[in-house]
């Protein structure tokens, strides 16, 4: 193998930030659900829609984004460490954001959820790409 395969390509660096924020964003969303106090309260008047929805749903509002946080962390370990499991699981989820997206918009319960499918659509396709799937170790 040449060098180029083992060297990161920069949009994976990316997308294991990305990943890794979307980790420690769903992880303190969960913990400011258990723990409610005016320290956490500041960072929900970005989705005041979506904080309702999750507190009115409880403790599986919590579980739900303890699962995201987990499974996002799990892609970005995963895409760090070359492993065909880390690209399935970033695959999964981007796939299951641009489904959730279109659905918003075409609901109407969240209609700028419309600006999600593009971009969702651009990092699948890159995804999914030879040259990036080849970066992979195979039977990782």
């Amino acid at each position: 193998m040449s060098n180029e395969l083992h060297a990161r390509p920069l949009g994976i660096t990316a997308l294991i930030i990305f990943f890794l924020a979307g980790t420690l964003i769903s992880f303190v969303a969960a913990v400011s659900l258990l723990v409610p106090s005016p320290f956490f309260e500041s960072m929900w008047h970005v989705n005041p829609r979506g904080h309702d929805g999750l507190v009115r749903i409880g403790l599986w509002g919590v579980a739900l984004l303890l699962a995201a946080s987990i499974s996002c962390g799990a892609a970005a370990i995963g895409l760090w460490l070359r492993a065909r499991w880390g690209h399935g699981i970033a695959v999964a989820l981007i796939t299951i954001n641009l489904l959730s997206d279109f659905a918003n918009a075409v609901m109407g319960t969240e209609p700028r959820a419309i600006v999600g499918v593009p971009i969702a659509f651009a990092l699948l396709l890159y995804l999914l790409r030879k040259r990036v799937r080849a970066f992979f170790k195979p039977g990782s």
